[in-house]
């Protein structure tokens, strides 16, 4: 166990400050799902605008709530694996401009993913499906994750990361384009229903443009 000036530090003090408390406050909003989840989803998911469920907060506390256990565990995992080392490296300021941006981005490419779909089932007299789509939520941090992953990605690429299933190891920046790369196949093909595959997207492309426009400005690091 690590010491600082001969004390004992418990395992949350190590963790940077932005890290450690959107941390919490995702683990916080997932006990109110667990108390009332239908509350939590209809007020605090976000649907598209034209819903009668729409509300304009959502647009980021969609970012804190999670569908189940699994959902946050694997988000929350991502989030004390990258976002602790990225958030040192380029200052919790950034850090936190990263995350939400990500989430914004994400939630903007959804949204025009969606505004298509509504429009063609719209065209082609499906229009229970296009109801279908106002009525579905979106919830999770997956797409702010997604852009944590990325940047952390291009910071350190040659870095070996190991996944937890299968139990792979590869370099940062071949494990993000592999993941980049599902994503995009499965968004396009319709797999895996119930899963926001162009938010990932949206939140890997903001982590992206915005590590280069850091490095570009020569102030990507927090020093």
């Amino acid at each position: 166990m690590p010491y600082y000036e001969g004390e004992r530090r418990s395992f949350l003090s190590m963790i940077p400050p932005a890290t450690k408390h959107l941390l919490l406050i995702n683990l916080l909003l997932y006990v109110a799902v667990m108390v009332n989840d239908e509350v939590m989803f209809q007020y605090f998911a976000v649907f598209f605008p034209t819903s009668p469920f729409f509300r304009p907060w959502q647009v980021l506390t969609y970012m804190f709530i999670h569908a189940n256990f699994a959902h946050l565990f694997f988000n929350m995992w991502g989030l004390l694996m990258f976002g602790m080392v990225l958030e040192r490296e380029i200052g919790t300021k950034k850090f936190l401009i990263l995350y939400f941006v990500s989430g914004f981005m994400a939630l903007a490419l959804h949204f025009g993913v969606q505004y298509l779909q509504i429009l063609y089932y719209t065209s082609a007299g499906a229009s229970q499906a296009a109801v279908d789509i106002l009525r579905t939520p979106t919830l999770g941090a997956s797409g702010s994750i997604y852009g944590v992953q990325v940047a952390f990605a291009m910071l350190y690429p040659n870095l070996p990361l190991t996944l937890i299933f299968p139990p792979v190891t590869m370099k940062a920046k071949w494990m993000m384009l592999i993941f980049i790369g599902i994503e995009l196949i499965t968004g396009i093909t319709g797999t895996l229903e119930g899963v926001a595959h162009f938010a990932h997207l949206g939140g890997a492309l903001a982590g992206c443009l915005l590590i280069l426009w850091w490095k570009h400005r020569g102030s990507v690091n927090r020093y």
